[in-house]
């Protein structure tokens, strides 16, 4: 019955284009599509292996960078720009993940943090490889069979397509024995370890699908924005993704899905008192963790078993 709701969901959600003539609409579509699949990224590594990695920002800069420079500077295509996006931020999470995944908790958090402001004084300061903070502009738009998706309805279609092919990825993934092994690992890795598992492969593993997925959603979204420049790893970025994991519910599949639709379209529903706008945003942020401090999911959880007590007594 989930997975049906799901795809009905999926459906509806793909007829966006359809059900309004607003390029805006459509537009505010695609960023809730994107930064909700960087999101539950974010969800594999944090909410379900229990590692808070500020990497991601880093991750969602080299994808975007890695399919610009694939079309603009190397004469490949878009498709394959999104490709080379997520193999190249798999390998570097495997070479920086080895080491630091061997490290504490703590420090774990310190070096990503670390390696997402190297990403940002690399794309600022290596001028003859990202232009530095003239970015790469007037980025083509994608191309299949002839066809250019050259408007923001047409390319909807294409960030529709992905956002559904990977939170299904994510979705089996997270279900699966692996997805199981690794809350057992955030939940009690010295347990694990009892049990004959190495945790090691599976954070490792963890890690680099996340870079891949966080890398390949960078490099469609810097198409969409039709240009790539050091303010794509910006820390608004990350704090979206990690504001959506914290509200949907670390570890819950569902709750950070929708809460990427929800916090992704929320801003611009406030934006009819443009001076207060952030500011309602940020209240009702505060109000909510106050309220639902496991997030969406977790106060789902708590009224569920309220009901079950009851009817118990």
């Amino acid at each position: 019955m989930k997975l049906l709701a799901a795809l009905v969901a999926a459906l509806a959600v793909g007829a966006l284009p359809l059900l309004t003539s607003s390029n805006y609409i459509v537009g505010v579509g695609v960023s809730a599509l994107i930064f909700t699949v960087a999101a539950a990224a974010l969800n594999l590594v944090y909410g379900f292996t229990g590692l808070l990695s500020f990497a991601q920002l880093g991750f969602w800069g080299i994808g975007g960078y890695v399919s610009a420079l694939t079309v603009v500077t190397f004469g490949g295509n878009f498709w394959w720009g999104v490709l080379w996006a997520g193999l190249i931020n798999a390998a570097v999470a495997l070479a920086i993940g080895y080491p630091t995944l061997r490290t504490n908790r703590h420090a774990f958090v310190i070096m990503t943090l670390t390696f997402a402001l190297l990403a940002n004084l690399i794309a600022r300061d290596w001028v003859s490889l990202t232009r530095g903070p003239l970015g790469i502009p007037n980025l083509p738009p994608p191309e299949a069979f002839g066809h250019k998706f050259s408007s923001t309805r047409e390319f909807y279609w294409i960030a529709w397509g992905f956002s559904m092919a990977m939170l299904a990825f994510l979705y089996a993934l997270c279900t699966s024995r692996i997805g199981r092994t690794l809350v057992a690992i955030k939940q009690n890795e010295a347990l694990v370890l009892a049990q004959g598992i190495s945790p090691m492969p599976y954070k490792l593993t963890s890690f680099a699908l996340s870079a891949a997925i966080t890398g390949a959603a960078g490099g469609v979204y810097s198409f969409h924005l039709g240009i790539i420049d050091p303010l794509f790893l910006d820390f608004y970025y990350m704090q979206t993704f990690l504001i959506i994991v914290i509200i949907g519910g670390a570890g819950s599949f569902w709750g950070v899905v929708g809460s990427g639709v929800a916090l992704s379209a929320l801003p611009e529903l406030l934006r009819f008192s443009a001076d207060f706008r952030m500011i309602i945003y940020g209240l009702i942020l505060v109000v909510a963790m106050f309220v639902m401090p496991g997030g969406v999911a977790g106060w789902l959880r708590e009224r569920r078993l309220q009901r079950l007590r009851q009817e118990l007594r």
